[in-house]
């Protein structure tokens, strides 16, 4: 409904500018849902002159997804473009993860849990170009974060002031105060680009509702939080994650 949704929108704008730096472990609701022993699974080629690991789809619930859309094993993060933990999984265990990608077996789903202003306008520049560049970019940006941050500390009445704007300008006054159209400027998405996607307030505000939905769906208040199948897993580092997707059957000789 559409008060629903204006809600939502307004709760990813009212955190204020505290919020982005509370860094520490983000995520407060992990269970370990498990992953079921299993047997191990054989690779899946990729199709001919392709790889899975720059397979890119886009899901219904508007999750980006690397690998074989028909993994056997499906990993789901709802990650926060500024949340530290989600920070350190993307510079600690992309890398490893894009291992059993590659083998067919498993896909790897980034979501969002939106949780302030300047995540939601990082969550929207990622998905400005194309579907291939989105994780690529979320992990540039939150290689970034202490930069990003700095930014905003550098620039706090400008960001302050943005909440006073009307929407369709208040996004690229997030960014301009947060350096992030530079950023991604120098990452191939044109400044122009940049500040007609931040214009777009009916895209943000379908990014905030989807957050708002499925984190209700699903029960999921923290980031990251790891579904595997289905299954909400416990822990927030690869070292959590890889052996849930050993147990599953994703083994590496």
């Amino acid at each position: 409904m559409i008060s629903n949704r204006k809600r939502n929108l307004r709760s990813a704008l009212s955190l204020g500018l505290i919020a982005p730096f509370m860094l520490a472990a983000c995520n407060s609701n992990a269970e370990d849902g498990g992953a079921e022993a299993g047997e191990p699974i054989a690779a899946i080629p990729a199709p001919e002159g392709s790889t899975w690991t720059d397979t890119v789809t886009i899901t219904e619930e508007d999750g980006y997804v690397i690998g074989n859309p028909e993994a056997p094993l499906k990993l789901i993060e709802f990650a926060s473009h500024t949340c530290g933990a989600c920070a350190n999984f993307s510079q600690n265990g992309k890398a490893p993860l894009k291992e059993y990608v590659e083998t067919g077996v498993v896909s790897f789903e980034q979501r969002n849990l939106v949780r302030d202003p300047i995540d939601l306008t990082i969550a929207t520049l990622v998905r400005c170009g194309q579907k291939e560049n989105m994780q690529v970019l979320s992990d540039q940006a939150w290689g970034s974060l202490n930069e990003i941050f700095g930014s905003v500390q550098q620039n706090a009445a400008q960001y302050e002031a943005s909440g006073e704007l009307p929407i369709d300008q208040r996004f690229v006054a997030i960014a301009e105060a947060a350096g992030l159209i530079e950023f991604f400027s120098a990452r191939g998405l044109s400044a122009d680009q940049a500040r007609s996607c931040l214009t777009d307030t009916a895209k943000i505000e379908t990014i905030a509702n989807n957050s708002a939905e499925q984190a209700d769906e699903l029960n999921v208040s923290g980031t990251p939080t790891f579904f595997l199948n289905g299954n909400r897993l416990e822990g927030i580092s690869w070292n959590d994650i890889e052996p849930a997707l050993q147990r599953a059957g994703a083994r590496q000789e």
